[in-house]
């Protein structure tokens, strides 16, 4: 009996061995069949019944099958699976809990019990829940999907769902840190220099509480402009280790959302203790900068010092005053600082866009809300004077931090950011040579050729071309270590001027006053700190982009109804069509080619290409402008659907 059993286990084995398999990861269709694909690139069929066995986002290994030359494939071992923990909303009927993944290729109901710390009669149908997924039909021993509910996000009827949801998906803080009344500003051994008579001054948003930085500014005689940087100092009430700190650590970053922030340091000191109020003397940490008449950075110093805000401006009102408009006017010492400061940004632009790299202007787009979370407008708010005045000194005074942490430190929390990937330079070397731009490899790697390349590429002022490109640049990354910043065109770029919003900025604060009291230099920052920052800023932004899309859904809701046309840019084009911009709001759209033509078959599109061809002629391509007739809006998945008016 052992020697049949034995045999027969062999015979399986030898059976296993020879059956042809493919592993993957699982894509769903809203058709109720699916594909696997391959990391080689390979799509197999996944037929309907097979299907029910996995859900989007599963990595598994599957048995291939032939039928004639159609294969397809059935999946049989679970190697990863795509969902662990997720959000969803209840489904209860007669007593019989279930949870549906809100996921927009994921429309399972999973059979669901609920969390013994969690109240049965507090989960009611329709309520928003994270949930976590505990069986699987492809795991040893489990026969069906199965979940637990973990935890009550929302209500149905809760007007916060969108934010509470959100939050929630991205495993971010619901609410601002918690703390006490009592905060002392601590002797740090410092002597602070005593900065109240000179008339400093922000220039913030008008909603704005958490102000960070207040500028004074003067003509130096010799030529040139002399620049005062003076940034709130969380870290003169914060000591390190302390319970907010570690907090502030854990958060990273202040959460900005429409209608809503989510603050990483309490309350009481963001919007209050630390931020430069006018008319308040507040502890700061403090720059002093000398711009040269061609706009190049000269001697600079740190220091610490107490200062006074003399005047609260809003980016409107000082970009209308400069420019001549409205009806508002500052006190005259400000409205001459504000005019040096318009003069050194008019030259400290010029140099960087000679000698650095200066940024495309793109619009803000600015949710008016009511007080139920209500969009009333989109509101879009270009990048005027006022803006690039403080964007401008910022740069300039974290270009100085960087310069200073590299030269008296070693170390700190530095942006970098390198415009092409090593393993994806090759490809972006094959891609221009394609374009008939014939570079060499240090372009794209060394920061003085890749300036020279920007440069060229922009004076193409090619939509098209820098879409493509895109597919091929890397991403910004915090690094204890000095690096170049490639989109900037800088050398090495580390902020400090952001500290109630930003942790790092809170570590180069502590670094910069450790030089300015002679202290030997710390242990540089750990990388699982570097990695955490990178992380929990992707998190955030992909937040904020999710509470908008949330919005923009609700908003256009009516539009679509309508069917309203707008202007709109293409922004990426992948198999199943292109997605679009609209110009007027900042919305995104999607245009599937079916609602290109009516003849799928005359829809050829190249997504490596960014090209899309109607019956053999070429109609779209990537960074093209085109109207869209917007045709629905689906708040169930926050999409909004398009297709081209003509």
């Amino acid at each position: 009996m052992l020697q049949n059993n034995a045999l027969l286990s062999q015979l399986k084995q030898q059976i296993r061995d020879t059956t042809p398999r493919a592993e993957g990861v699982i894509k769903a269709t809203d058709r109720g069949f699916g594909f696997l694909e391959t990391d080689s690139g390979e799509s197999y069929f996944v037929p309907p019944p097979a299907m029910k066995q996995v859900v989007h986002g599963d990595r598994v290994e599957a048995i291939i099958k032939e039928d004639g030359d159609k294969k397809s494939v059935e999946p049989e071992r679970l190697i990863e699976a795509g969902l662990d923990r997720f959000i969803a909303r209840v489904q209860n009927r007669d007593g019989r809990l279930a949870v549906i993944p809100d996921h927009p290729s994921i429309s399972n109901a999973f059979k669901a019990r609920i969390k013994r710390s969690l109240d049965e009669d507090s989960i009611a149908d329709g309520d928003w829940v994270v949930a976590r997924l505990v069986r699987h039909p492809l795991k040893p021993d489990d026969r069906a999907f199965f979940s637990q509910i973990e935890e009550l996000i929302a209500r149905q009827d809760d007007p916060a769902v969108p934010w509470r949801v959100t939050l929630a998906r991205h495993a971010l803080e619901q609410a601002s840190p918690e703390a006490g009344d009592e905060w002392p500003l601590a002797d740090e051994g410092l002597e602070r220099e005593d900065l109240t008579a000179h008339a400093f001054f922000t220039i913030d948003a008008e909603k704005t509480r958490d102000m960070d930085d207040a500028l004074h500014v003067e003509m130096r005689p010799e030529g040139g402009w002399r620049l005062w940087v003076a940034i709130a100092d969380p870290t003169a009430y914060v000591a390190e280790g302390h319970a907010a700190d570690l907090e502030a650590q854990t958060r990273a970053f202040t959460v900005y959302l429409p209608g809503q922030n989510v603050t990483m340091l309490p309350e009481v000191l963001a919007d209050d203790l630390c931020s430069l109020k006018e008319g308040e003397t507040r502890p700061t940490l403090a720059c002093t900068l000398d711009v040269n008449a061609d706009g190049s950075l000269g001697e600079y110093r740190f220091f610490a010092a107490h200062v006074r805000s003399h005047a609260r401006l809003i980016y409107d009102k000082v970009s209308d005053w400069l420019e001549g408009q409205g009806e508002w006017t500052p006190e005259a010492g400000i409205g001459e600082q504000l005019k040096t400061l318009e003069a050194l940004t008019e030259a400290r632009s010029a140099w960087r866009a000679e000698h650095a790299l200066v940024f495309k202007d793109r619009p803000d787009y600015v949710f008016d809300l009511d007080d139920a979370g209500n969009v009333l407008d989109v509101r879009i708010e270009g990048r005027r004077i006022a803006n690039r005045m403080i964007e401008e000194s910022m740069i300039a005074a974290n270009a100085c931090c960087a310069d200073l942490l590299a030269a008296k430190v070693g170390h700190g929390i530095f942006n970098v950011h390198r415009a092409f990937e090593p393993e994806k330079a090759d490809a972006a070397l094959e891609f221009l040579a394609g374009q008939q731009i014939e570079i060499k490899r240090e372009a794209l790697t060394e920061l003085p050729r890749y300036r020279e390349l920007k440069r060229a590429l922009e004076s193409r002022d090619d939509a098209w071309l820098d879409a493509r490109l895109r597919r091929f640049q890397g991403f910004t990354s915090m690094s204890a270590q000095p690096g170049p910043h490639f989109g900037l065109g800088l050398a090495a770029y580390a902020t400090w001027t952001s500290p109630i919003r930003k942790y790092g900025d809170m570590v180069n604060h502590r670094l910069i006053k450790g030089v300015l009291k002679g202290e030997q230099a710390p242990a540089e920052a750990s990388e699982a700190l570097t990695e955490q920052l990178t992380e929990r800023r992707r998190l955030n932004r992909m937040a904020e982009r999710d509470v908008k899309d949330w919005l923009y859904v609700r908003y256009l809701t009516p539009a679509a109804r309508e069917q309203r046309t707008f202007d709109a840019e293409i922004i990426n084009i992948n198999r199943g069509g292109m997605r679009v911009r609209l110009t007027a709001n900042g919305a995104t759209a999607f245009v599937p080619a079916p609602l290109m033509h009516s003849e799928r078959d005359k829809v050829a599109i190249d997504d490596k290409e960014g090209r899309i061809c109607i019956a053999d002629e070429e109609r779209y391509k990537l960074g093209d402008p085109l109207k869209v007739v917007l045709t629905e809006a689906r708040e169930e998945t926050r999409s909004l659907v398009a297709r081209p008016a003509d």
